[in-house]
């Protein structure tokens, strides 16, 4: 990850705009060598690929199925 301070991000705000675009790589903006933010490039995401974690998620019950009077609660 590339790190910059502030004033050169300011002063290349657009070269390095145009850096992210082509690599897909981050730059980390610091301010007294502190970390302030992350320019990183924007990635549509594809609601059709399910994700890697949601696989793993099992459901042992129907969630759809209505309650029974003994599983609604009390008020």
């Amino acid at each position: 990850m590339k790190v910059v301070n502030i004033h050169e991000a300011k002063n290349r705000f657009s070269e390095l705009l145009a850096e992210i675009e082509q690599s897909g790589s981050k730059i980390r903006i610091c301010r007294n060598g502190k970390p302030v933010a992350d320019l990183v490039s924007c990635k549509p995401c594809n609601r059709l690929i399910p994700h890697s974690v949601m696989s793993r998620i099992n459901i042992k019950y129907d969630p759809t199925e209505p309650l029974s009077e003994t599983e609604w609660p009390d008020n």
